[in-house]
């Protein structure tokens, strides 16, 4: 049962900003850390149901000022990917074990960002090509599952699209996109599985006004960045955001 109290408030305000911020500004890489930080003061289950209705305020929030910025084909891939994932997410929730799949995107998202320092820094040649579609479609299965199971389809939707040497504001715009689909397809599933309730409902309505809050702010940070700051941002938190998967799975 979630208690309203001044500890839950405390932890779930400020992790509410903070995942507006993150899917506002900078492509939702850490905003699943806000499900793991309620994780502290709620069960788990309760933490991720608590969580969908206030990502898909947020999405709704930031839809408009991404409008039609996306580049279509790479959030088609992801978004054909991610139905099925989600599927298969429901299906294996109460049986799969989700540390193996934690490691695998978090070395894969943490690969990542080592491999463009050294294409920057000149130690290994940059890949002659843009991942292929295949690969969009993999990322997006991906996404889908890690979603349903945690909130952490980020990294793998991030690791495809900083392939595709987008700018920032469509990479940005692709992720809202793809994430609202995701996040609506989530919905059904979590209902069916009973991982609703009135008292995670009264919280959400409570904490909407601070997920909006945080979705302006982080929009406002986006547009006031250049490209080459973002994707620095973006690579850090793609960053913390597979160390925190890869904690997490051998923790």
């Amino acid at each position: 049962m979630v208690e309203l109290n001044l500890m839950f408030f405390a932890v779930a305000i400020p992790a509410v900003i903070f995942a507006g911020i993150s899917k506002g500004g900078f492509g939702s890489g850490v905003a699943f850390a806000s499900s793991s930080i309620l994780a502290l003061i709620l069960d788990p289950g309760q933490a991720l149901a608590l969580m969908l209705p206030i990502l898909m305020v947020i999405d709704l929030a930031t839809l408009r000022p991404y409008w039609k910025r996306w580049s279509w084909p790479d959030a088609r891939l992801l978004m054909l990917g991610a139905v099925p994932g989600v599927v298969l997410g429901a299906w294996l929730y109460r049986a799969t074990d989700e540390d193996l799949l934690r490691l695998l995107i978090g070395g894969i998202s943490v690969g990542f960002v080592i491999w463009h320092i050294a294409q920057t820094r000149g130690w290994v040649r940059g890949f002659a090509n843009r991942l292929p579609p295949p690969a969009g479609l993999f990322a997006g299965l991906v996404a889908g599952f890690t979603s349903f199971v945690s909130h952490a389809g980020g990294p793998p939707a991030a690791v495809y699209l900083l392939s595709q040497r987008l700018t920032k504001t469509e990479f940005q715009a692709t992720t809202v996109l793809v994430f609202w689909v995701i996040n609506i397809a989530k919905f059904v599933p979590y209902a069916y599985l009973g991982m609703f309730t009135l008292q995670t409902a009264w919280a959400d309505l409570l904490l909407t006004p601070f997920a909006i809050l945080g979705a302006w702010l982080g929009v406002r940070a986006h547009w006031m960045m250049s490209e080459r700051l973002f994707f620095g941002i973006a690579y850090v938190l793609l960053t913390l955001t597979g160390s925190k998967l890869i904690w997490d799975a051998l923790t």
